[in-house]
């Protein structure tokens, strides 16, 4: 069974909006390749594919636009060619190596962690929520970014139980940014 990550980069105060954190630098581009390639398949909501396709999808024309500076370019390219798979009632169809995902949730991404390889990718806020809830995600990474937004979307509101988690490992970036990896304590009795 191949686990399910939750990855997302999120402010000292909790907030994960993509733009409420420091802007990416070449050190966290080369951090997030590093997961990306890690993950066999990406699994996002509506509104992250969206936003991640209009970002990283590599234009037709098979040139990547002039403002993507060139440290950027490998995370672009891990993104691009991930087989994705996107939780969506609203959407008909996707492309961009996607595929939907309409059926109950939780037996889907079931389903989809049952498959053989190294692991499923998730980011986003509101599909996590609903992963969480569920107990679908097998391991949490923040790149907690060394800033206060006091505003946006926070990381997990409205989780509907506390979740117990043991720190797996800690990676310090020279931006003052600290990659935290954790997994689901073990309940006890």
């Amino acid at each position: 069974m191949r686990p399910l990550r939750y990855s997302i980069n999120v402010t000292l105060d909790g907030c994960c909006h993509h733009e409420a954190g420091l802007p990416p630098d070449e050190e966290s581009m080369r951090y997030w390749t590093a997961e990306m390639e890690r993950a066999d398949a990406l699994l996002f909501g509506r509104v992250t594919y969206e936003m991640m396709e209009s970002a990283w999808r590599k234009p037709a024309t098979g040139t990547w636009p002039d403002w993507m500076l060139e440290w950027q370019i490998p995370f672009a390219e891990a993104i691009d060619r991930a087989r994705k798979h996107v939780v969506s009632s609203t959407l008909s169809e996707v492309d961009w190596n996607a595929e939907l995902v309409r059926d109950d949730l939780g037996p889907a991404v079931e389903r989809l962690k049952q498959e053989s390889g190294e692991g499923l990718w998730v980011g986003g806020v509101t599909l996590p929520l609903a992963l969480a809830d569920l107990g679908l995600i097998d391991e949490y990474e923040f790149l907690v970014q060394p800033v206060l937004s006091g505003h946006g979307p926070t990381l997990l509101a409205g989780l509907r139980e506390r979740i117990q988690l043991d720190l797996v490992n800690r990676h310090e970036l020279q931006s003052g940014a600290v990659a935290l990896r954790y997994r689901p304590a073990p309940v006890t009795a």
